[in-house]
């Protein structure tokens, strides 16, 4: 039976992540600053602890399944980050502590990672928000290949705490032997995630909205609302992550859909979805990038696997849960 360390199992990604990996039938510890709101995370894994992986520690303490530096978990899965919505991430009020937090995080991880005689695999989870900004002006042609991430330039410090990291796995990997996978997620969404706290992200909010709205209401949308990106569903998003983590591939490497909407039409999917007639009311916020869209084509040579289903499927899905929460308030 292979053991398993999932951080940031209290998040939204690292819930899923959890019960797939039980799925799997692996031994399976989670550890987070926090419970999961959704899910009772702690019934499904073998443990759950509550601990702040900031507090180098900590991390000691969870890494380590007995009290030797011999052998830990087989695979550790980094996944824990200070991090949010358009609303949290680019307005600027944020940027220190996502910075300190989510560096410090990693830091401890692959430093404690490394000690061990037989190494834990880590698998760490990038963002799509480290690809530069100057290559995702045009929002009908934007550029994400993986090689197209330097020169450096990310919108937000959140981008540029994701590179560093990146290139922290890769020193580990280069001066003390420990396998990393590297993966740059692209917007992932499902049910059991943040959806009215200021952390949610697009999916969330604008499904949340229009479940709040009458049919032929209005909901607010930041800016022109002419913003593409696309979304990745969370089942797909943990099937092509324990892929990667199970190849003899690094990375780093898209993890994400590459069916791309505008944030216009993404609403106007999720009220035809909600049976809904609703306008768009374009107001001032936070918005990102103009385009951003995952390229796939390193991942389908690679590991040989690429989406299987459209956007529609995983966004009713995520629409109908939502729903469910506005009606239990």
């Amino acid at each position: 039976m292979k053991k398993a360390l999932v951080c940031g199992a209290g998040g939204f990604i690292g819930g899923h992540l959890v019960k797939r990996l039980k799925d799997l039938g692996y031994w399976v510890r989670g550890v987070d600053i926090k419970e999961h709101e959704y899910t009772n995370v702690r019934a499904i894994a073998d443990e759950f602890v509550i601990g702040d992986l900031r507090d180098p520690s900590v991390v000691k303490t969870v890494m380590h399944t007995n009290s030797t530096w011999g052998k830990g978990f087989d695979e550790v899965y980094q996944l824990a980050a200070d991090m949010g919505g358009a609303g949290y991430i680019f307005t600027g009020e944020n940027d220190a502590n996502v910075m300190h937090n989510s560096a410090t995080i990693n830091l401890n991880v692959v430093d404690v990672a490394a000690k061990f005689t037989q190494k834990p695999r880590v698998f760490y989870s990038s963002s799509a928000c480290m690809y530069p900004a100057y290559n995702q002006e045009d929002p009908e042609n934007p550029k994400c290949s993986e090689e197209s991430a330097y020169p450096a330039a990310p919108d937000s410090e959140y981008g540029w705490e994701k590179l560093f990291s990146e290139r922290l796995y890769l020193a580990y990997a280069r001066n003390y032997g420990l396998e990393v996978r590297i993966a740059r997620y692209h917007n992932i969404f499902g049910p059991q995630g943040s959806w009215n706290n200021g952390k949610e992200k697009a999916p969330a909010a604008l499904s949340r909205k229009i479940s709040i709205a009458e049919d032929g209401g209005t909901i607010d949308v930041w800016g022109d609302g002419n913003q593409t990106r696309s979304f990745l569903y969370i089942d797909e998003c943990l099937e092509a992550t324990i892929r990667l983590m199970h190849s003899d591939f690094t990375g780093p490497v898209n993890i994400g859909s590459e069916e791309m909407v505008s944030i216009n039409q993404f609403a106007e999917m999720i009220a035809s979805i909600a049976g809904k007639k609703i306008f768009l009311n374009h107001i001032s916020g936070p918005t990102g990038v103009r385009g951003r869209n995952s390229d796939n084509a390193l991942y389908e040579k690679k590991i040989g696997w690429k989406v299987s289903q459209p956007l529609v499927v995983g966004l009713e899905k995520t629409y109908n849960w939502i729903n469910q929460q506005v009606k239990s308030l």
